[in-house]
């Protein structure tokens, strides 16, 4: 019998492979010391409760108790997520963040008074306010707070929203329910005649089979159970959105997309003019679609054949050590300053770097303002894509490290719109990087393919998404039932959009509108699509650039939530409320993909 290769226990990991918390606590009982102070402090809040509206210092002082004790919070939660993050199965870090989490509830409660007294001071009383010296520091977020005025009700009305929230989210809890334990896909097997069980976590290695009767047999099996339950599922989307709706109107938005863009200050004409150059841009991807199904040497093309690389992929093996000087090489655009804190970091263990049993899977960045923003990875040297993820990841906690050195603590948590901007910037350096230096006409067309595949699955694909979510929104608030066959028609009418006329649409194709996760938390896809495009325009400007091109950039980085995203991507150097910076993305993969079509 061959010996089962088993993952290390987290003990046996070298010390070197793992993260060093002691920028957060030194360790447990540091923790645990630190837990006891800030539970205590919570009786704090009772001293201004029903004052906030005597003067600007009373009210400074409860701003300033507050951002100081969420400030503590946030330190403490991020050590306990982290600590549990090393070994779910670890019981001590799980009664850890069992315990911050009850007692942050306390504290919301405790603190829930501030935002409604807030809103009730009159608005002549808040102008002389904000005009005082004590309140200085705290302008903007109160600017931000109070824009909500008009679509705050009353008490008793907020009350009951309030009561709601929990009955709010079934249609997504049906789904996550459905899709992850109810639906079964059977088995099926792979190109190897290994019998594999079909879900929704191996729906996509399938789907990636050089054997395309794997890839056709898996589609197929897999949307038959979407098929069989499309009633249900039909109901729980119709469910989420009609939620969307309700809340929109209960607080006096327009519509629902308005309400989900009001946090961002952010105008629908983003999301119309992204969808609007997407459009424009279509005959490119119906150009690489034609180009797969030639290069594969294919009658015709499907959805299944979408995803398999169309050059099998190039024999990599990347070191942790090597991935590093990679990254901090194809990073050399954003200076000196940039690349030698990231070296800094990632040789001083921001990063707990390889697998071990119970280890959270994938990747991300963790950033706080008193700690070092950490990475998390599963890092394997034979995956090409794990030293994109790293350069990926490195981009957030770069972000993080920055925003925390300028900006004071109530300013530096920047917002999700922006947040993809610094972690795909940092992965188009990476590939124009390795592009510029392949080796061969073959590894640079594979290099192409893969960069083609990610802005089609991150611009155009998501784009559609978003086009989906705003036309079944826009049913709804027109009092348009939301039936099977209404979500099925009007996805089936995007997928000939998006896919054009040289391409096969299954009929279960349709189905896909039911089982991707975001339509049940609608209006959050277009970010991807606009931080890619954002991150597109950015790379070939600081890289055609000089020294204001650069500074302007690292001044985004170091700019926290202190300005609206909007404003702070134009005092980067691009306006995301213009066609043009998505224009300039798709122009882009218009290149790729001639130049891929000449290569093969």
């Amino acid at each position: 019998m061959a010996k089962i290769k088993q993952l290390p226990r987290r003990g046996q990991v070298k010390a070197a492979d793992t993260w060093d918390l002691t920028s957060l606590f030194a360790d447990d009982a540091d923790w645990e010391a630190a837990f006891t102070k800030w539970e205590h402090e919570i009786a704090g809040y009772d001293a201004f409760r029903g004052k906030l509206d005597t003067d600007a210092k009373t009210l400074a002082a409860c701003l300033r108790f507050d951002t100081e004790f969420e400030r503590a919070a946030e330190r403490l939660g991020t050590y306990a997520f982290l600590k549990t993050a090393e070994d779910a199965a670890n019981s001590t870090y799980q009664r850890m963040i069992g315990r911050y989490r009850a007692v942050a509830s306390r504290a919301a409660q405790a603190s829930s008074y501030i935002r409604p007294e807030i809103m009730a001071i009159p608005n002549k009383a808040m102008d002389a306010f904000m005009a005082a010296k004590p309140l200085a520091e705290f302008r903007l977020a109160l600017e931000q707070l109070l824009r909500y005025k008009p679509h705050t009700l009353s008490k008793k009305e907020e009350k009951l929203l309030a009561m709601q929230s929990e009955m709010s989210e079934t249609s997504n809890q049906v789904f996550r329910q459905l899709s992850d334990a109810d639906l079964k896909w059977g088995t099926l097997k792979n190109e190897h005649g290994e019998l594999v069980e079909l879900s929704n976590a191996t729906f996509s290695s399938f789907l990636q089979s050089p054997e395309r009767s794997v890839r056709k047999k898996a589609f197929h099996q897999y949307y038959a159970q979407f098929a069989a339950h499309e009633n249900t599922l039909a109901a729980t989307l119709s469910g989420s959105i009609q939620r969307d709706v309700y809340y929109a109107r209960a607080r006096n938005h327009e519509t629902a997309l308005a309400a989900s863009l009001f946090h961002d200050k952010m105008p629908v004409a983003v999301v119309d003019n992204l969808i609007a150059s997407v459009h424009k841009h279509l005959p490119a991807l119906y150009r690489y679609y034609d180009l797969r199904r030639r290069k594969m040497q294919m009658r015709d093309i499907h959805h299944y054949d979408t995803y398999v690389p169309i050059l099998s992929e190039l024999k990599t093996r990347y070191t942790w050590n090597q991935a590093v000087k990679l990254v901090l090489s194809a990073i050399e655009p954003l200076g000196g300053d940039y690349c030698a804190a990231l070296e800094k970091g990632l040789e001083g263990r921001w990063c707990d770097r390889f697998p071990n049993q119970g280890k959270q899977s994938g990747a991300f960045s963790s950033g706080s303002y008193d700690g070092n923003p950490y990475i998390l990875m599963n890092y394997q040297s034979e995956v090409l894509d794990h030293v994109f993820t790293l350069a990926h990841e490195a981009g957030h906690s770069m972000h993080s490290y920055l925003s925390a050195a300028n900006q004071p603590f109530q300013y530096y948590n920047y917002t999700i719109f922006v947040a993809e901007v610094a972690s795909t910037f940092n992965e188009q350096l990476l590939s124009r990087y390795l592009m510029k230096r392949a080796s061969s006409a073959k590894q640079r067309a594979f290099l192409i393919n893969r960069e083609i595949d990610a802005i089609r699955g991150t611009i155009l694909r998501q784009t559609m998404f978003a086009e989906f979510e705003r036309i079944t929104h826009q049913l709804a608030e027109a009092g348009e039932p939301l039936t099977v066959e209404r979500f099925k028609s009007e996805y089936c009418k995007l997928l000939a959009l998006y896919f054009g006329p040289g391409f096969v649409l299954d009929p279960e194709l349709s189905l896909e509108c039911f089982r991707i996760p975001h339509f049940y938390r609608a209006f959050y896809v277009y970010k991807y699509a606009t931080g890619l495009s954002a991150a597109i325009a950015l790379a070939e400007r600081v890289t055609s650039g000089g020294p204001q091109e650069l500074d302007d950039y690292l001044g985004f980085l170091k700019g926290g939530c202190s300005k609206y995203p909007l404003d702070l991507l134009r005092g980067a150097g691009v306006d995301m409320e213009q066609p043009h910076e998505v224009d300039t993305a798709l122009t882009y993969f218009e290149r790729l993909v001639g130049e891929l079509d000449e290569l093969l």
